[in-house]
């Protein structure tokens, strides 16, 4: 488990996920064009409920999911 921190909506949170996972959402950011921070911070904006990691796998599961579809 590999843990990052980030200010999500002027908290300071960390979250701990597989470094799998972080290569996924570092590959997604660098497809939009933007941080991984950024990819965190739409995430947790999108959210219902989930706890944030657990929506950070399945935001990056979901993405190549559907880029595998296209």
């Amino acid at each position: 488990m590999i843990k990052r921190t980030i200010t999500l909506a002027g908290h300071q949170t960390s979250v701990a996920l597989e470094k799998e996972f972080w290569d996924a959402l570092d590959e997604i950011a660098a497809q939009r064009e933007t941080g991984w921070a950024q990819v965190v911070a739409d995430v947790d904006a999108a959210r219902q409920g989930a706890n944030l990691a657990s929506a950070l796998r399945l935001a990056a599961l979901d993405y190549f999911r559907r880029d595998r579809k296209a």
